[in-house]
Order: structure tokens, then C-alpha cells, then sequence
């Protein structure tokens, strides 16, 4: 195996002479002062590091035999990413697939750059640089075969893993001139010879299964529940019910009573803003999980709940209702809405909530840990593996560089896992043990009961119709605890990044709107979720698009049509009220709100669903529309409703606009995931407080969709195009859309709105 430690990355393409004749290819782009000059949204710096400016780093080493490693730096949690960056790599190099391996990088973003796995960005941020790297390699090669002809490197060529000269016919494969080709110098930038997209062998094709497909079906993966290392110890945590809570009184002799339970340690929380800092509580420490869950069951705690003891879902319910139904901070405005309102011929209203969410992924979080001769060690399953290392290296007190992250395959993140509370309590746990390796195991019921919740939200909104039913003035309000308040002392509204996710960012052509955020306090850790805030915004926002449609007498598909307007670039004001147009961090000159591409995919989907076509009785379709993560998705559900109200989805039609795309299949699956996940969310999950306390505890009372809920038939149509349409994202951008589409089909099948999430047995009633 050739050597892939680097010392220093350079500004530059570098090429490092690597063990036994191979090479070693780093690429860093951009320089470092692009990195320090990029503009950064004035939220975002501080509140969330690492995952605003991108700052990629890739490895390839060629061995004397021809075998290629391809290091992949972002996580693999079931999106592919693994496949997806290598194979960009493997194809400007004209690799043969086969002769391909792929390893995992550790957590290291001084060597690695930008390793969080978030915000559905790993190919729109990687798929340049990636190309790059594998240009730079291929250049490489054939030039140190030019040499050894002693032929101008113009005549030879890279092709399949082989290195050929045009006159002779003479062929090298790659580990033959790996060595001298370490030799050479790296070519500029500028000089690189990127493939057109016609020389494609992998990249569009989507023939390549993925590479973890066979040990993820086969029971072989490796997860961060999985580690196991020598005088393991265990541990689970006994963490306080109520956020902010601490322990009052301990008595843990029973507890050290329980066989193979060797130690009980106290945790101490972190007063709010915690940001990832563990809760704290009484951790039982033990020579396997089992004995560590029935030494916590045997402990005796008296809690001292805190400020957050009388949290009611209910009564927070009621007071956000009615924050959303009084003037609020003004973040957008645009002509004279209350002028339009009053000159209305129609005017119509509605509320819409939406509930906390659990992440509930199928692994819950686990983390090992190891402390010896000044190292930590640290093996997990982490969507920001430098913020396990930088927040162990914090709380342990060690150097940076004397931390190091082992990332396994992910069960499932959902944002949960860019949160690293777990891999703290494992390090602390680790140190209280005098560095011998503990592991911490979440089971689900602490998962779901002590987590980071979506955020719950209450929404208004209102609109004026002309006479002939045109939207004239568009009112949106909403209202919900911030993901800021992990981050800093009190904070009441939405940050920018949160307001421009379905809000800020209405893209519909009426000429009087205004957007308003309303105050809400936090009583529970808030954390990133898949697609984050454009969920609730969106349910409620394509929801009340179609009661507009309604009210109008119109087609809800041509009325949406209507509202998004002319195919324009959408000059979006900044608010002096808002932070400032946020387009997740992406420069918009490259990635415009284009309401072309958003009419396209709503025409696509509306096409493909045969919309308008004959259904059965209690069947209805139902569409929405939606921009994020700078990619455009419109999806169109049937739905089928019988007579005790017992709800399916027979088919979802689904078009997708997310530029250039590197694996289709891929983008098939997210998308198809999203659905399932969005059945889940908008029918069943929800998470409820009492006392402080979240009501749910497993499965059973925290539902998410079974294989006999999930939508039986979902076409994925993707929109084709090529290299000039900048990627965007894939991941997130397919579930904000399902749940409106499903309510407004729920509406055409039976006349019954759905206002509130999860729909639940509203439609039993």
C-alpha cells in the first residue's frame, strides 16, 4: 500500500514520491487566501464552522501493480458518496473501474479541507476539484511515458488503464511509470485537459453499483456501533429527562452491584448555549452493553429539572399560534400589501403547524474511544468527523494533531450525526477509565428522548385574489425556535439561513408580499434535520397554494404556474430586518433563483403524473413545487382515501432539476428515499413534551413509515443536462415537497384539508 500522509498541502497541485515506486497526488483547491477572501454570510462563520467555506483536499496513489486508491473524504451515509467522488476521479483518469480501491479518510480537514457531510454539497463543492485531481494524474502518466519512448507526450494517451502511443501502438499500464511520474513536474491549472462530457466512461452513467452495496446487504459493513477493540469497556448513559437538567441526588450501589458493571461516573452538562456538549447525567461504565443498561436500571436518581420542567408541547402550540397571528419582524417587502389586502375581492387566510421531529436513524449514535501515550483515539460513525476531533481535542486537552478520527459507515444521519455529544461522553468516559477504550452506546429510546429535535413551527398566512382570482398580495409569517439557540445566549428568531429556506426566498410574481418572522423561545436542544426548515415553510406555503387554487376555481397545477410567473432570474431584496439573502452559501450569479428551471420541473411532473387523467373515486392528485438546496423538485402525489379514512399513495411522480449530474442512480434513490421519509413525517412522526419530557420513547410511539405505508410506485424523472448547468444538491431537495403534494391530493380525493402535521387520524374523524 502506497503512503498517503502529506505533511503540508500546498496551494498547488502536488505530486509526493510514495513506498514501493508508486505516487501520491494531493490536490488543494482553492489557495488558501481564496479561502480567507470568501465572502461569508454574516450568520454563518461562527455558528457553523467548517460548512461555509469549502476548502477540498483529495488523495490518489497508484501502485507499482496499477491498483488506484481513491481516498474519499465525505461520509458515506447511504447517499453514495463513496461511489460518487471516486468515480469522477477514476473517469479523468480513464482508470479501469476494477483496478480501483476506495478508503475511507479520516477526520482531518487540514489535510483533507471541507469533511462536512451536510447541506447536500459534496458533489455540487467536489465535482471540479475532483475532475482536476484525476486530469493532473492522467497528465502525469502520459508524460512519463512520453519520456521512456522518448516520444512527444501530445502522442500518447491515457485509455483504460493504460498509457498508449498513437505511432507505435506501445502500450504501459499505469503501475509501470507510477514511479516516474512522482518525478515529474505538476502541471499548472490552466494546462489541465478535462474531459468533454462525451468521454464520459462513468460519470451520468449510473451502471456502477455502489461500493458498500454488497457488505451493507450482506450484514459485512462495518458501523460505528461495530468497533470493537481490545479491554473494550462500555457504556450507556443515564442523561436527564428535561433539557438543562441536572442530578440532584445519586445512589448508584446498586448499580455497582449489577455482574460485569465495573465503574458509575457523573457527566456534568453544559448550561445552554451547549452547542455539541454531552447533557451530562450518570454514565455506568461495564464489561458489556447489557450488564452497562441494567447497572443504569438499578440506579437511583433524583433530577432537578430546570427551567424547561413545564414544557408542553400543547400550551407551546398555542403561544406560537398565536405570536403568528400578530405582526412580526419584517424580513421582505415588497409593494403596498395592506393596500392590495384591502382591495381584495377575496381574501382568504389559514394557520399551519408542524411538530418536532426526531432524526430516528436506523443506528443510533455510538462512539469509542482511546487515550494512550498522549493520543486520542477515536473510532464512530460522524457526518463532521473535524468537529469530533476538534471538540475531543477541546475537552481532553490535547494538542489537535494528537486526535484522530476513524469515520465508519453511517446508519442513517439525517443531520443528527453532524452533532458529536456521543463522541464527548465516550472520550470523557475514556479518560475517566485512565484511557482504556470505552465504547458509548444510545439505545433508541435515548435517541428519541434525548436527542436534537427539528423545530416546531406555526405558520399564517394570508392572500388577496382579483376578481378574476389572480393573487394580488401574499402574507407568510411563521414562528419557530431557532437552531441558533445551541449556538448562543437567547436568540427569539429564525437566523438567516433558516428564514431563507421557504420564506425569504419566495420566488412567486406578486407584486404585494411580505415576509415576517415572529419571536419563539427554545426548550429543547434544536438541530439540523434532512432539508431543515424548508419542511415546515413549505408544507404550509404549497399547502395554501392550493386552497388559493380553490377559492380561485382554477386547476391547482395552472395556478401554481401562474403564481411562479414568467421563466425570470428573481431579484431577491435583502430585508433590513434579515440577515441577508441566503442561497446556501453558493454564490448566486452561479445559482440564481431561476423560475424557468422551477416552472420546467413542475410542467415535467405534471406530464409524466398525467395530470388531469381520470381516477377512481376517493383518489386525488396533488402537486408543490419547491427550490432548495439550489436544486428544483416538484412532485405529484396520488393519493387514495377509502371510506374509514385509511390513507395510500399508489404512485409519486417526481421531476428533479439538480444541473449536472454524476450518478443517476443515485440521485434516483435519494429521491426515492425522500418520499418514503416525507410519508413518514407527514402522516405519522411527531415529537410531544410534557412536564419537560418527551412523550415518545421507540418506534412504537414515534411511527415512521413501514414498507406497507410507503408510496408503492415512485418515478423518478431527472432533468437532463450538462456540464455548463453548475451540480446542485441531491440529498435534501426531494422531501420539503411531499407533504403539501400529499395534503393537496388528500383535499382533491376527499375535500378535507389538512392543516397540522402528522395527519395521524385527522382523517378518521
Amino acid at each position: 500500500m502506497t503512503d498517503l500522509r502529506i505533511e503540508k498541502p500546498s496551494r498547488r497541485l502536488l505530486l509526493r514520491g510514495a513506498a514501493a515506486g508508486g505516487f501520491l497526488l494531493a490536490l488543494r483547491l482553492p489557495p488558501a487566501r481564496a479561502v480567507e477572501d470568501a465572502p461569508k454570510p454574516k450568520f454563518g462563520a461562527d455558528a457553523m464552522p467548517h460548512g461555509v467555506v469549502n476548502d477540498p483536499l483529495v488523495f490518489v496513489s497508484i501502485a507499482p501493480d496499477g491498483i488506484v486508491t481513491i481516498i474519499c473524504h465525505r461520509a458515506e451515509m447511504g447517499q453514495g458518496v463513496r461511489t460518487g467522488m471516486p468515480m469522477i476521479i477514476a473517469d479523468e483518469l480513464e482508470a479501469d473501474w476494477s483496478k480501483v480501491r476506495i478508503e475511507q479518510a479520516p477526520g482531518d480537514e487540514i489535510r483533507y479541507g471541507n469533511q462536512d457531510t451536510d447541506g447536500s454539497r459534496s458533489t455540487r463543492h467536489f465535482l471540479q476539484p475532483m475532475r482536476e485531481c484525476g486530469a493532473a494524474a492522467r497528465q502525469m502518466l502520459e508524460a512519463a511515458a512520453a519520456k521512456r519512448w522518448g516520444v512527444p507526450a501530445e502522442q500518447v494517451s491515457a485509455k483504460n488503464h493504460q498509457l498508449v502511443h498513437a505511432g507505435s501502438g506501445r502500450t504501459l499500464g499505469y503501475g509501470e511509470v507510477a514511479a516516474e511520474a512522482a518525478k515529474l513536474p505538476v502541471p499548472k491549472p490552466e494546462t489541465l485537459k478535462l474531459k468533454e462530457a462525451a468521454a464520459f466512461r462513468y460519470i451520468g452513467k449510473g451502471e456502477l453499483p455502489i461500493v458498500d452495496g454488497f457488505d451493507i446487504t450482506t450484514g459485512r459493513a462495518k458501523y460505528g456501533q461495530d468497533t470493537i477493540l481490545p479491554g473494550m469497556l462500555f457504556a450507556v448513559v443515564a442523561r436527564p429527562p428535561v433539557f438543562g437538567g441536572t442530578v440532584e441526588t445519586l445512589d448508584d450501589s446498586a448499580a455497582l452491584k449489577v455482574p460485569g458493571v465495573v465503574k458509575v461516573v457523573r457527566l456534568e452538562g453544559t448550561p445552554p448555549p451547549a452547542k455539541f456538549s454531552p447533557l451530562g447525567g450518570v454514565a455506568v461504565i461495564a464489561r458489556n452493553t447489557w450488564a452497562a443498561m441494567q447497572g443504569r436500571e438499578a440506579l437511583k436518581i433524583t433530577w432537578k429539572d430546570g427551567p424547561n420542567a413545564a414544557y408542553d408541547s400543547e400550551a407551546y402550540r398555542a403561544a406560537i399560534t398565536e405570536t403568528a397571528r400578530k405582526p412580526a419582524n419584517v424580513l421582505r417587502k415588497e409593494g403596498d400589501l395592506d393596500g392590495a389586502m384591502a382591495k381584495a375581492a377575496k381574501r382568504i387566510e389559514a394557520e399551519y403547524y408542524a411538530p418536532h421531529l426526531a432524526h430516528a436513524t436506523m443506528e443510533p449514535p455510538a462512539a469509542t474511544v482511546r487515550i494512550a501515550d498522549g493520543k486520542v483515539e477515536c473510532w464512530t460513525s460522524a457526518q463532521s468527523p473535524y468537529s469530533v476531533r476538534g471538540e475531543l481535542a477541546e475537552r481532553l486537552k490535547v494538542p489537535l494533531e494528537k486526535v484522530s478520527v476513524h469515520i465508519e459507515l453511517l446508519g442513517g444521519g439525517f443531520g443528527r450525526k453532524s452533532k458529536c455529544d456521543y463522541a464527548i461522553e465516550a472520550g470523557l468516559l475514556s479518560k475517566a477509565m485512565d484511557g482504556k477504550p470505552v465504547k458509548v452506546v444510545w439505545t433508541r429510546e435515548d435517541d428519541i428522548q434525548n436527542g436534537y429535535y427539528h423545530t416546531v413551527q406555526a405558520n399564517k398566512l394570508e392572500a388577496g385574489l382579483d376578481a378574476d382570482g389572480k393573487a394580488v398580495a401574499w402574507m407568510h409569517r411563521s414562528v419557530f425556535p431557532t437552531i441558533l439557540s445551541i449556538f448562543a445566549p437567547d436568540p427569539k428568531h429564525g437566523a438567516g439561513f433558516e428564514v431563507g429556506m421557504g420564506l425569504y426566498d419566495t420566488p412567486f410574481a406578486i407584486p404585494n408580499m411580505r415576509i415576517e418572522n415572529g419571536a419563539a423561545e427554545a426548550h429543547t436542544r434544536i438541530g439540523w434535520f434532512r432539508s431543515v426548515i424548508n419542511i415546515p415553510h413549505i408544507f404550509a406555503a404549497h399547502s395554501f397554494v392550493g386552497e388559493m387554487a380553490h377559492a380561485a376555481g382554477r386547476d391547482p397545477k395552472d395556478y401554481l404556474l401562474e403564481l411562479i410567473g414568467p421563466a425570470r432570474i428573481v431579484d431577491l431584496p435583502i430585508g433590513k430586518d434579515s440577515t441577508e439573502f441566503w442561497n446556501y452559501n453558493e454564490d448566486p450569479r452561479k445559482y440564481p433563483v431561476d423560475t424557468g428551471r422551477l416552472r420546467r420541473v413542475v410542467e415535467l411532473a405534471a406530464e409524466k403524473a398525467e395530470w388531469g387523467r381520470k381516477l377512481p373515486p376517493r383518489h386525488g392528485l396533488g402537486i408543490a413545487a419547491h427550490r432548495s438546496f439550489v436544486t428544483y423538485v416538484a412532485t405529484v402525489v396520488e393519493v387514495a382515501v377509502d371510506e374509514q379514512g385509511n390513507l395510500s399513495v399508489p404512485r409519486v411522480d417526481v421531476a428533479i432539476d439538480c444541473g449536472f449530474f454524476v450518478n443517476p442512480e443515485r440521485v434516483r434513490s435519494q429521491v426515492e428515499g425522500a418520499c418514503v421519509m416525507g410519508m413518514s413525517l407527514a402522516t405519522k412522526s411527531a415529537i410531544t413534551y410534557k412536564q419537560g419530557r418527551v412523550v415518545q420513547s421507540n418506534y412504537t410511539d414515534y411511527e415512521v413509515a413501514r414498507i406497507d405505508d410507503a408510496p408503492r410506485d415512485v418515478r423518478v424523472h431527472i432533468v437532463p443536462a450538462g456540464l455548463e448547468v453548475p451540480p446542485s444538491g441531491v440529498g435534501e431537495p426531494g422531501l420539503p415537497v411531499f407533504a403539501p403534494a400529499l395534503c393537496n391530493a388528500i383535499f382533491a380525493a376527499t375535500g378535507k384539508r389538512i392543516r397540522e402535521l402528522p395527519i395521524g387520524s385527522q382523517l378518521k374523524a
